[in-house]
């Protein structure tokens, strides 16, 4: 097989019969290698990684408005469970709190035993200006200036309210991250 690098012309061009995907090696190498051997070497991280990244499960923590867009991404026109990821009522079976809305002093309190409930390993999303921030809200004398500082915040989604596709942009980035940093390290 040639390298992709080999398979320019002089003008910089590959030709459409030869043109392969950045990662079509290395899906030929896995592909070999099933052939050859019928089975796959990897680590158990990468194989745990990847696994999570297709089975996050998540938990509302819908405080305000911006939990009414968590309920359209689960909806058929953006349906976030294609990505392998799924609504979850209990925190003891969710990996991932999505944290939408005005978090007040007593509510944090509230917000932080839900987070020591989950099992780990667990990410958090801060969904909104009221919970990344304090938004509209932030000079009240009753409202905690961001959740990140109850809880740790893996993700931040901006907007007031975020729309849905900025919602699972930050779920997608959430993915990205747990196949790139393990969790032994985190």
């Amino acid at each position: 097989m040639t390298d992709l690098v080999t398979q320019f012309r002089k003008d910089g061009h590959v030709p459409e019969s030869e043109a392969k995907l950045p990662d079509q090696a290395f899906f030929d190498g896995l592909n070999q290698e099933v052939s050859d051997k019928g089975f796959l070497v990897t680590s158990t991280e990468e194989l745990f990684q990847w696994a999570r990244t297709g089975s996050l499960w998540w938990m509302t923590f819908g405080l305000a408005c911006c939990a009414v867009e968590m309920i359209h991404v689960n909806m058929p026109r953006y349906d976030m469970e294609r990505f392998g990821v799924a609504p979850r009522a209990s925190p003891r079976q969710s990996d991932v709190m999505i944290v939408a809305g005005t978090l007040c002093n007593k509510m944090a309190p509230a917000l932080r035993r839900v987070y020591d409930q989950m099992s780990d390993p667990k990410y958090v999303i801060s969904m909104g200006s009221c919970a990344n921030g304090g938004g509209y809200y932030h000079y009240s004398y009753s409202v905690v200036r961001g959740c990140d500082r109850i809880v740790p915040v893996d993700i931040y989604v901006p907007g007031c309210p975020p729309t849905a596709e900025a919602l699972l942009y930050g779920v997608m980035q959430l993915q990205r991250k747990i196949r790139r940093v393990g969790t032994l390290e985190r």
